[in-house]
């Protein structure tokens, strides 16, 4: 008996350095995506929003500041948060140490080109 490609899942990617900080994808599979994003005190993602997934968000340290659509709440560790799609949504790090954090997308695609921002401190399209 074989396993098919779709629940075997895919290898880990490098991480990836952005202007805020950096993620890395822990884990991918058919219709969900495990990232470890680490953001820099002081730092803060795009406004932004995606059609294709919803996000889960897991704070593993540090302290996140988080706007869901018309909300904005404070999260400490081993707190959490669900980002629908479709809803603009901001996450940003107001401490001192950095913010790690665990999202895990859900969705048909999950591809890094489905964000639309709206305002970005980094002047990013």
């Amino acid at each position: 008996m074989t396993l098919s490609n779709s629940i075997v899942p895919k290898g880990i990617a490098a991480t990836e350095l952005r202007p805020w900080g950096s993620f890395t994808i822990l884990e991918e599979g058919q219709g969900y995506k495990i990232k470890r994003i680490e953001v820099k005190p002081g730092h803060r993602l795009s406004l932004q929003m995606h059609h294709h997934r919803s996000e889960h968000w897991i704070v593993v340290s540090g302290t996140a500041k988080v706007i869901c659509g018309e909300e904005e709440k404070l999260l400490f560790c081993n707190q959490s948060t669900y980002v629908p799609a479709c809803t603009k949504h901001r996450l940003e790090n107001p401490g001192v140490i950095p913010l790690v954090l665990i999202e895990v997308q859900n969705g048909e695609y999950l591809g890094e080109d489905d964000i639309v921002r709206y305002q970005d401190d980094y002047a990013r399209g």
